[in-house]
């Protein structure tokens, strides 16, 4: 009755021994290996590579990134498939780059129209302005316009060549295309204009 709680575990214990295969380690028990110290965890724990060797392997990273770039401008430049940006990638965005290079499209014009339309605008005779502001609503529709009948004729011969092939934003792609003057696009264009891709 009276007896000590130390001893009736010591007692438990040397009566029940454990399959410690089967079970997890109690956390209680000891690890079996002195704990290190903190300096000494944290020294495993640092990278063993003395500085010298990560301004190295940093100098080798930016080398690497020049040498992709280069390769990433020089396939802008010339269009080649393996080293073009994942977002310029595949045969539908080749498709959608083809075929808006291929046509004469009105929102390629949109910036050197907006420039000879502010001109109009700023000079102070009533008459002049008001032709500006109706060349601006005028341009506008007529873009609006241009752009959705390119958008349909797309979309059909996108879905009529690559049925199998995932489209996602491939119009919006060849859109975008568009509102770029044909110098300044990028991937530059691989067709003449009234070739068919």
């Amino acid at each position: 009755m009276f007896r000590s709680r130390a001893n009736e575990e010591k007692a438990r214990t040397s009566k029940v021994t454990p399959d410690l295969s089967k079970h997890p380690r109690d956390p209680q028990a000891p690890k079996g290996r002195p704990t290190p110290k903190r300096n000494e965890a944290q020294q495993r724990r640092r990278a063993v590579t003395p500085t010298t060797d990560r301004k190295e392997a940093s100098k080798r990273q930016r080398e690497a990134r020049r040498a992709d770039m280069a390769k990433q401008r020089q396939a802008l430049a010339s269009g080649d498939e393996r080293y073009l940006p994942a977002r310029d990638k595949g045969p539908v965005r080749r498709f959608a780059r083809d075929y808006v290079d291929s046509r004469w499209c009105l929102a390629e014009f949109f910036l050197p129209l907006a420039v000879v339309i502010l001109v109009l605008s700023v000079i102070q005779v009533p008459g002049i302005q008001s032709i500006a502001l109706l060349l601006w609503l005028i341009v506008i529709v007529l873009i609006i316009i241009d752009s959705a009948g390119i958008w349909f004729r797309m979309r059909k011969q996108m879905n009529e060549r690559f049925p199998n092939e995932p489209k996602g934003g491939a119009l919006a792609y060849g859109l975008m295309r568009t509102l770029q003057m044909r110098r300044m696009r990028l991937p530059k264009p691989q067709v003449k204009r009234g070739e068919r891709p």
